[in-house]
């Protein structure tokens, strides 16, 4: 019984950095060569960046993707890693994209993976099944493989497989069972959010046993706009047994050994053709024995920050800001959106502001003050009283109008310090405030990017106390966590004036926004019908503002931006029947 080594690299690309992304692969292959592996996969359109939405159409971007493969097979063996398999995932074409006036069925942009060995391309597959939900549009910019890819290694057949096609049961499985295979290798871009690791090995054991194969699944890691990417390789025999697993949020590279042997093929029909492919891979057997371990599962507050930090951290250095600014108030939300930044970038990079008004507490600016001297963020203060002064010397205003024009202000300090500096501007409301509208619009809202977009408030206060335990100073101060929220825009304001408690609120938000629950759904989970109502209310008329809002991390089932997607202009309200006239 032959014994393949395989190398799971679990590795950070970017969107549209195809150069840099195929050194990425030349280094990793290197690392895994030096460790005696016969095989390394690399995750899905790892030579791309993923997802590349709709640069598919580009036929320049797709040609520099053909070509990159090409030179890469041509370069790793210049490497003198001719001899190692290497299979990688890119962005192929095989006729004009599905929208396009010439289309041809059957034909189009292909979602592909690719094995390499000895300077040239020897096989590719294109990913069968094409998710078209939740943060995913791929029927959109691709055309689904109807074919199997079966590679002999020495005396092992490897099937290639592309991400969603694990997630579905029948296709690609059920072939690599009636093709005999020893080995799936799965390639993926999966989106984090919580727990979704424990999800992934339930849905890697079935697959396994499926196929009668062992199946090695390897991930992406790191920050793409709003998705992160969290890992979590793994290697599942084909009895569904955990044989290695990596660790979340960091990148690695998974070594380990597999006694595999040929197999009969077995009857029956598949929904997929069969292409088989020889190589000259020689497994030459190993000196030694690798075993890739299995990593623990850390708790859920660690998984979400540590989510929250690498996608801050990656959209930050991948579009090459230097640094961050922000509002510093002293109160929860900036507080956990400083301990973030700090944690991602390192407290030289990021600067906090603090702008106190007329109405802003002496506790809020000993707070702020507090959390600067425990992090050694870049601290400032410009009061922002005179300016709001000189607009209401000039401009008849009053109540709310007051109220936003001093977030207003804020926002346009912020931006200048920007422009000035070279800042990116982080916003710092939270999922609840972004639900119901809590928000001044070009004001508090003002940022590039969200750190806490997708953290419902009850989440923040959670971690808080969570990073406060950690070890070394406490970087949030306790009176930041225990005092009442306030936006602070008038005398003793609390979010209470104008909000339901937290605690109560949150609920409602994530059966309505997270879940799609009806206004009846959620009366007969216990919560009030008043309260249901005037906070679907809410929900719905702060889509304007969402629309508008910073792009920020997903850690949830849905996060508002590419995952839910509401009209604006929308009559239709729960529990109400609405006379459009």
């Amino acid at each position: 019984m032959p014994t393949l080594r395989i190398a799971l690299a679990q590795v950070n690309s970017t969107v549209g950095d195809i150069r840099g992304n195929a050194d990425s692969v030349r280094r990793w292959s290197r690392q895994a060569a030096d460790a005696g592996a016969h095989l390394v996969a690399f995750p899905e359109m790892m030579l791309t960046g993923y997802p590349i939405e709709d640069l598919v159409f580009r036929n320049s971007f797709v040609e520099a993707s053909r070509r990159a493969l090409r030179a890469l097979a041509a370069d790793l063996a210049a490497d003198g890693l001719g001899e190692l398999a290497v299979v990688v995932g890119y962005v192929d074409a095989d006729g004009p994209p599905a929208i396009s006036s010439d289309a041809v069925p059957g034909s189009g942009r292909r979602d592909a993976s690719a094995l390499l060995h000895r300077g040239e391309v020897v096989a590719t597959y294109y990913k069968h099944h094409l998710p078209n939900y939740g943060v995913f549009d791929e029927d959109r910019y691709f055309e689904p493989g109807d074919t199997l890819t079966v590679a002999r290694l020495g005396g092992v057949d490897v099937a290639l497989t592309v991400c969603e096609d694990i997630w579905q049961a029948g296709g690609p499985f059920t072939a690599a069972r009636r093709a005999g295979v020893g080995l799936v290798v799965n390639i993926n871009a999966s989106p984090y959010e919580l727990n979704k690791d424990d999800v992934r090995l339930a849905l890697v054991r079935r697959r396994a046993v499926e196929a009668g194969a062992t199946v090695a699944f390897v991930n992406m890691v790191g920050g793409q706009d709003e998705l992160v990417f969290d890992g979590g390789s793994m290697i599942v025999s084909e009895t569904g047994e955990l044989l290695a697993r990596t660790g979340q949020f960091s990148e690695e590279l998974l070594v380990h050994d597999l006694e595999l042997d040929l197999k009969e093929p077995e009857p029956g029909p598949t929904a997929l053709k069969i292409d088989r492919v020889a190589t000259d891979v020689v497994l030459t057997p190993p000196a030694d024995t690798r075993r890739g371990g299995i990593a623990d599962r850390v708790e859920d507050a660690a998984e979400i920050w540590s989510a929250l930090v690498l996608g801050l951290r990656d959209y930050v250095n991948k579009n090459r800001f230097r640094s961050v600014i922000f509002g510093l108030s002293g109160g929860i939300d900036s507080a956990v959106v400083a301990a973030i930044a700090v944690d991602a970038l390192g407290p030289e990079r990021v600067v906090g502001v603090s702008l106190p008004s007329g109405h802003s507490s002496d506790h809020s600016k000993d707070d702020a003050a507090d959390l600067a001297k425990r992090t050694g963020l870049d601290y400032r203060t410009e009061p922002i009283q005179a300016m709001v002064d000189a607009f209401l010397a000039n401009l008849s205003l009053s109540g709310l109008a007051v109220e936003n024009l001093q977030a207003r202000v804020r926002g346009v300090i912020l931006m200048a310090l920007s422009n000035q500096e070279g800042h990116l501007v982080l916003t710092t409301g939270n999922k609840s405030e972004l639900a119901v509208g809590y928000s001044t619009l070009y004001g508090d809202s003002v940022g590039g990017f969200n750190p806490l977009k997708d953290v419902p408030k009850t989440m923040v206060w959670q971690l808080a106390r969570w990073r406060n335990t950690q070890p070394g100073t406490p970087p949030i101060p306790e009176n930041s966590i225990t005092k009442a929220p306030s936006a602070e825009l008038r005398p003793d304001q609390k979010d209470s004036d104008s909000l339901p408690d937290y605690e109560i609120l949150d609920p409602i938000i994530k059966g309505y926004v997270d879940q799609d629950l009806g206004r009846d759904e959620l009366i007969a989970a216990g919560n009030d019908p008043a309260l249901v109502d005037r906070t679907l209310r809410m929900i719905d008329l702060a889509e304007y503002k969402r629309r508008q809002s910073a792009p920020g991390t997903k850690i949830s089932g849905k996060a508002f931006g590419r995952d839910r997607r509401l009209p604006i202009t929308n009559l239709f309200r729960e529990g109400q029947a609405v006379d459009p006239l």
